[in-house]
């Protein structure tokens, strides 16, 4: 079924809505979940508030494309899930790509940062602006979507070693691009 027609059922509030938006987006908001997460149970659970927080923000929101303001909707609950189950430990599968980008974006207190979150976020869509398709795709896997270097290689079909070395130097431009940019963090 075309976005178009997901989102009129949802305005005309029929349950059909959310069974045609499971079946067509469904396992891309499992694999988003699940890259965070890292849980089949947490991940069910994720996706059930996804569609709810769809259910109730359409309307009066008119999404266009579905398919990133869903993403976005699983890919925030899940990280709220994520922060909620590692408040007192660590979990190792999702803080390593998070760990990789506090080398050129490190965790500061608000009051120490010479710059919002708002102008952080310009900044770094401009720099993705830069990149060519995959690199852009590379790094949005990676760091947006939580994939596993292993995942983002056999999709792009490199070595796991290119992909690393890709997103490192990815990374270190980002790190010169925010400076040039007067982003001090």
């Amino acid at each position: 079924m075309e976005d178009s027609k997901i989102i009129e059922l949802f305005f005309e509030r029929s349950e059909q809505a959310i069974a045609e938006l499971s079946y067509k987006y469904g396992g891309v908001c499992r694999k988003i979940a699940f890259n965070i997460l890292n849980n089949l149970q947490d991940v069910e659970e994720c996706v059930n508030d996804t569609y709810l927080g769809a259910w109730n923000s359409i309307p009066p929101q008119n999404p266009n494309p579905l398919v990133t303001y869903i993403c976005k909707i699983t890919r925030n609950i899940a990280l709220k899930k994520y922060r909620y189950n590692t408040a007192k430990r660590r979990n190792g599968f999702y803080d390593i790509s998070l760990s990789e980008l506090e080398e050129c974006i490190p965790s500061v207190p608000q009051d120490i940062s010479s710059c919002t979150e708002e102008e952080l976020t310009k900044t770094i869509e401009k720099f993705l602006d830069t990149l060519d398709r995959k690199s852009r795709v590379m790094f949005i896997k990676r760091y947006w979507y939580a994939e596993s270097v292993k995942a983002i290689a056999g999709e792009l079909g490199m070595a796991e070693n290119s992909v690393s070395v890709k997103l490192l130097r990815i990374r270190e431009k980002l790190k010169r691009h925010l400076e040039k940019e007067g982003i001090v963090l």
